[in-house]
């Protein structure tokens, strides 16, 4: 396989399920983490190798190594492997996105981003995604007549701080999951909903169905259900672990124990909470978004941007909300019509801040 994004935590589980069944890695491609990717390089042996700048390739201990975008875009097309995990993180999977389709090699999806941003011009034939809550949808689904899909969301770091001290909260703050540890930018935009947001037009495009909604689940168990039309509901329950999704991404089918069953006995209780707007004010755009998913560039571009803003102090955090909604109100007729309207959308809005 060629695995985008080796050392983030999709890559990493990605090489436990490869460890675990044998698989073979035919190429590594990571960011600046260089200690870690000597440690897979040594353990994997790829025949590839590909980080993001020439000063981290002089620290990487392999013959050949390659980098940058371009790199990454020629490895997949030249590369003998007919499977692409792409586990990058931003907007930055996107091309690597396309150029699997292009090539006509099957795709485990982790990066969210492709679909938010071009879901329209990605081929989902041959797209498997890795994300607990879309994994599930797709456990669920039997050609049954659906009346909605559903899935669930964790609520981020701040789902219990007073909402007057939500616009000021720290990065530190922000960045303390309650769940689990994810990098930061996923960690981030599990604070703001706009995660959750993105899973939702990710279904949109996986599953060809509108009506789709999320809730908050606090524990993390219930990654997604399915409301029939015959008014029954089914849940995907499991203990929040990507190694499942990934083994069946990979394996396309999995006759093994990934993770421990659940036992129910030693479940407490389980919290659902509505989404408040007040709380997650991203969240007003859900409906808005779904009707019209080309503001996926307009949403995307503006998030990364106010990210980077908020990490080096000078916006708020109740800011990155605010640029997003405001942006959705200036492009609200945008009508994205190729992939070059994508990229001018882009360098527009970045030139407005």
């Amino acid at each position: 396989m060629i695995l985008l994004g080796s050392t983030g935590s999709i890559g990493v589980n990605t090489l436990n399920i490869a460890r675990e069944f044998n698989l073979e890695i035919d190429t590594l491609v990571a960011g600046n983490n260089y200690k870690l990717l000597n440690a897979q390089i040594a353990e994997f042996k790829p025949k590839n190798v590909v980080v993001a700048s020439k000063e981290i390739a002089q620290k990487i201990e392999f013959k050949n190594v390659k980098y940058g975008e371009n790199a990454i875009l020629d490895v997949i097309e030249t590369s003998k492997s007919e499977i692409v995990v792409n586990a990058l993180v931003g907007e930055v999977g996107l091309k690597p996105t396309l150029k699997t389709n292009e090539c006509g090699k099957k795709l485990a999806l982790a990066n969210k981003e492709s679909l938010v941003i071009a879901g329209k011009f990605v081929d989902t034939s041959k797209l498997t995604p890795i994300d607990s809550e879309h994994f599930g949808l797709w456990y669920l689904l039997n050609n049954r007549p659906i009346k909605k899909l559903n899935i669930t969301a964790s609520g981020g770091a701040l789902r219990d701080y007073p909402i007057d001290k939500i616009q000021t909260a720290s990065l530190l703050e922000v960045l303390k999951h309650p769940n689990w540890s994810m990098g930061m930018k996923i960690t981030i935009d599990s604070a703001t909903m706009v995660n959750k947001l993105f899973e939702v037009i990710e279904a949109k495009w996986l599953f060809g169905i509108d009506n789709i909604d999320a809730i908050i689940e606090t524990s993390s168990t219930i990654h997604s259900f399915i409301d029939f039309v015959d008014g029954s509901t089914t849940a995907h329950i499991a203990y929040p672990d990507m190694r499942l999704p990934i083994a069946f991404a990979l394996l396309g089918e999995v006759k093994k124990e990934i993770v421990s069953h659940i036992d129910f006995t030693k479940i407490s209780k389980l919290e659902f909470k509505q989404i408040d707007n007040n709380r997650y004010p991203i969240w007003k755009i859900k409906d808005e978004f779904i009707k019209n998913p080309d503001l996926g560039v307009v949403i995307n571009t503006t998030n990364e941007i106010a990210i980077k803003k908020f990490i080096n102090k000078n916006i708020s955090f109740g800011d990155i909300s605010k640029l997003i909604l405001e942006n959705v109100e200036k492009y609200h007729n945008i009508k994205i019509n190729s992939i070059e309207d994508i990229f001018e959308i882009q360098q527009k809005i970045q030139s407005d801040f």
